[in-house]
């Protein structure tokens, strides 16, 4: 037997389900009540039962359209995602939305969108700079097209796809004890107050069971929630600090200086999104981009021997 029925026909029981009344959902769908109950009664036909329960006061959805309803939803999201894509693909005026964690949206996303905007100029760019976890959460539910992360994707309908290692460095200032060295061990941190995110980070927590694999625990002296903050606490002179490359200042700075830690602690930076949902053109050329420039910088990679922090940990 053939399914014949139109895309219409399933927002109209979507409606009536959700306004709970067929006056109301053909107000919504700019519909007359005859009309939107052809459509209902022509998709319960080729169901074979009934989606809804008409009372005098009130229209209620039966168990099979219940199970029904989801389905729904699902089906005409994809349409109308998928239309969108259509609709932009000749458009410049679209729109790309990024769930990214903080250091990376400062330290090396706004180059890139500098390259894209050279390109593709009337495109829109919002930014979620969020935790990892958050992120994640915005990436799920629809609300970013993609996102930049550091943590993998526990939920099967995520997908994480590994661009570089940024590895943790200790920060210091140039007139620091250990700023003479070309590497230090964690136990050369030990004597020194040491500045640290808290709890709540997923770099903390990241780093912390990486430590914790290699029986190295450290000990902390402040406490703070962002890591820009460690860094203005470090160029004060008021300790050390252990955090991502990409959170380091970039280039020479004239107060503090990175060095490498060992054995080497690294996270991996990478792109999340969902599982079989296509992006729309703007969003698909940027993240095209993003793994080009992620190629030729390289994003320097942790040397064999050293502790990788695991991708999923929480944030």
């Amino acid at each position: 037997m053939s399914i014949n029925f139109e895309a219409l026909d399933l927002r109209a029981f979507l409606a009536v389900a959700d306004c709970g009344s067929f006056h109301a959902a053909a107000e919504t769908l700019h519909l007359s009540q005859p009309a939107l109950s052809r459509r209902i009664q022509r998709l319960e036909g080729m169901v074979g039962a009934p989606l809804l329960e008409r009372t005098t006061r009130r229209v209620a959805v039966t168990v099979l359209g219940r199970e029904l309803l989801p389905l729904v939803r699902r089906l005409l999201d994809e349409v109308d995602s998928s239309l969108f894509g259509l609709r932009s693909a000749g458009r410049q005026d679209a729109q790309v939305t990024l769930a990214c964690v903080p250091t990376a949206a400062f330290y090396f996303l706004p180059a890139v969108i500098a390259r894209f905007n050279e390109q593709f100029p009337e495109v829109r760019f919002r930014i979620l700079d969020l935790s990892a976890n958050a992120g994640l959460e915005a990436v799920s539910r629809g609300e970013a097209d993609f996102g930049i992360n550091f943590i993998g994707a526990s939920d099967p309908t995520l997908s994480f796809d590994p661009l570089l290692e940024d590895p943790f460095v200790l920060a210091c200032r140039r007139d620091h004890p250990l700023a003479s060295r070309e590497k230090v061990d964690w136990a050369d941190l030990a004597p020194y107050r040491l500045v640290t995110v808290g709890r709540e980070s997923g770099n903390r927590i990241l780093l912390e069971n990486a430590l914790a694999r290699a029986k190295v625990r450290m000990r902390w002296f402040y406490e703070v929630t962002h890591l820009s903050t460690s860094l203005g606490l470090v160029e004060a002179g008021l300790g050390i600090s252990v955090l991502p490359r990409l959170a380091t200042p970039q280039g020479d700075h004239p107060i503090i200086v990175t060095r490498p830690v060992t054995p080497h602690i690294t996270r991996t930076i990478g792109l999340v999104g969902r599982r079989g949902r296509p992006l729309s053109p703007a969003a698909q050329r940027f993240r095209d981009l993003l793994i080009e420039t992620w190629a030729d910088t390289g994003g320097e990679r942790a040397p064999g021997a050293g502790l990788s922090a695991a991708a999923d940990q929480a944030g």
